[in-house]
């Protein structure tokens, strides 16, 4: 059996935790920030953790994390 790629793209987004959950990034943080107030872009610079409803679609995106 062939080995299974990883989907390089979720690679660059996600990062496993030590108790095994998926850290990412949040989104909207790109550009137009001029009309957000600094509390919206303080509170998106934190990171969040991938839903339990998707971590199992995740985890098959990225087999040797």
């Amino acid at each position: 059996m062939p080995k299974m790629k990883t989907n390089r793209a979720a690679a660059k987004r996600f990062k496993l935790t030590g108790t095994g959950k998926l850290k990412r990034a949040k989104a909207f943080k790109k550009h137009i920030l001029t009309k957000k107030s600094a509390k919206t872009k303080r509170n998106l610079r934190s990171t969040a953790y991938v839903s339990e409803t998707q971590e199992k679609t995740m985890k098959k995106l990225l087999p040797y994390l």
